[in-house]
């Protein structure tokens, strides 16, 4: 399950990651659940503010830093990878 705390420390972060606009930019289009319990997989999104509750640590930051870019999307159906075997698949759970 994607639980997902937003880290302001650059260091602190597991993962850096810029949020576009443009679906066609993103490497990951992310459903934000509103629920621990509705959030799985990769790109369903649980983002807490508790530290110690999250499973990924994330910085924002600009695409020219970015390990990861998403995108997100209104519905669950929509969520999911864009780019085939992202060395982040299936690691964000």
């Amino acid at each position: 399950m994607a639980w997902i705390y937003q880290d302001p420390s650059f260091g602190m972060a597991m993962l850096k990651v810029a949020v576009v606009s443009s679906r066609a930019q993103a490497d990951l289009l992310v459903y934000r659940s509103l629920s621990p319990g509705d959030a799985s997989g990769d790109a369903r999104w649980f983002i807490t503010r508790d530290r110690q509750f999250a499973r990924t640590t994330i910085h924002l930051c600009s695409l020219g830093m970015a390990d990861l870019t998403i995108c997100f999307v209104p519905t669950r159906g929509e969520a999911g990878w864009r780019v085939a075997g992202h060395r982040w698949q299936h690691r964000l759970r």
